[in-house]
C-alpha cells in the first residue's frame, strides 16, 4: 500500500541544476545562497588543521615567531641587514605575518580541486564557495599572528616609551584585501591546471618558498637601492604591499601610490584569470582528477 502511494506521487522538482554553458557565466549570486556552506567549511577548515595536535592554534603563535627569530640572527646578526629604523624583530614578524597570510591563501586554493575530488563527487553546491572558505579561514590564522605582532609592539613600546598608532593603520584592511585577492587569483589558477598537470602542486611549495627570498620580507628595499637587481624585486607585485604594510604599522618609509596601482592591476588580471579559469575547469574536471 505505501509502495502504490509513492509511485502514484507525480514527481516535482524544486531546482534544476545544470552546468553552465557560457565562459562568463560565474553565477557569484549563488554562491551568496550558500553563505552557510560558506561558514561551516571555514569553521571545518581551521579546527581541522590543528586537531591531532598537542599545542593547537598556539601554532600560530609559534611558527612567526620562531622564524622571525630565525631572521633575526641570519639577516640581522650575521649578515647585519639594516631594518630601516625599525626594531629587528618587529620588522621580520611584521612581513612574516603578512607573508604567511599570502602562503597560506595560495597553498590552500592551489588544491581546491585535487584535494576535494570525494566531496565535488557526491553533493552539489557551487564549486567556488571552497577557495572563498579557504581565504575567510586563513584570515582568522592572520588574525591570530597580527594579535602576537601587536603584543610584541606593545612590549617594546614599554621598552622605549612610544607606540606609533596612525591614519596610516586604514591601510591594513586595504593591503589584507589585496593580498587575499590575489592568493585567491594565482590559487584558483593553479587549482584549475594541476586537474591535468600535477606537477604544479609539486612546484608550487617550493615556488613559494623562493617567491619569499624575492619579496622583502626579511630586507628593506632601502637596502637594494644599489644593487643591480633591484628592479626585478620592485616588479615583484607584492613588494609595495609588504612594504606599505610596514609603513601603516610603523609610520617609516612613504606610500608609493604607482607601485600599489601596478601591483592592484597584477592581482586583478590575475583573479578574472584565475575565476574564468575555474569556471571552464568546474565542468569537467571529475573526467581528469
Amino acid at each position: 500500500m505505501k509502495r502504490e502511494v509513492i509511485e502514484n506521487i507525480p514527481e516535482q522538482f524544486t531546482q534544476v541544476i545544470k552546468p553552465g554553458t557560457g565562459l562568463f557565466e560565474l553565477n557569484l549570486k549563488e554562491v551568496w545562497r550558500y553563505r552557510d556552506l560558506l561558514f561551516l567549511f571555514v569553521k571545518r577548515d581551521f579546527s581541522a588543521q590543528y586537531k591531532q595536535t598537542i599545542l593547537g592554534p598556539l601554532w600560530h603563535f609559534l611558527q612567526p615567531a620562531l622564524t622571525a627569530i630565525m631572521f633575526l640572527i641570519l639577516f640581522g646578526k650575521i649578515a647585519n641587514i639594516p631594518t630601516d629604523g625599525i626594531e629587528p624583530i618587529l620588522f621580520y614578524l611584521s612581513g612574516i605575518t603578512l607573508w604567511n597570510y599570502f602562503s597560506a591563501c595560495l597553498t590552500s586554493t592551489a588544491t581546491t580541486f585535487t584535494g576535494n575530488a570525494a566531496i565535488f563527487g557526491k553533493v552539489y553546491f557551487p564549486r567556488l564557495v571552497l577557495p572563498l572558505s579557504v581565504i575567510l579561514s586563513n584570515l582568522i590564522r592572520f588574525g591570530i599572528q597580527f594579535l602576537l605582532l601587536l603584543l610584541v609592539m606593545i612590549a617594546y613600546a614599554f621598552k622605549a616609551n612610544y607606540f606609533y598608532i596612525g591614519w596610516s593603520w586604514l591601510w591594513i584592511p586595504a593591503l589584507l584585501l589585496l593580498m587575499a585577492m590575489f592568493g585567491l587569483g594565482f590559487g584558483i589558477i593553479i587549482s584549475s591546471l594541476t586537474t591535468k598537470y600535477r606537477d604544479f602542486a609539486v612546484l608550487l611549495s617550493f615556488a613559494v618558498q623562493l617567491a619569499m627570498y624575492i619579496t622583502p620580507v626579511a630586507y628593506p628595499m632601502s637596502f637594494l637601492k644599489s644593487k643591480s637587481y633591484a628592479t626585478w624585486i620592485q616588479w615583484n607585485p607584492l613588494t609595495p604591499v609588504i612594504e606599505t604594510f610596514r609603513y601603516a604599522l610603523f609610520g617609516v618609509g612613504q606610500v608609493n601610490y604607482g607601485s600599489l596601482l601596478y601591483s592592484l592591476g597584477v592581482t586583478i588580471v590575475a583573479l578574472v584569470i584565475g575565476l574564468l579559469l575555474f569556471n571552464k575547469v568546474e565542468k569537467t574536471f571529475m573526467d581528469t582528477v
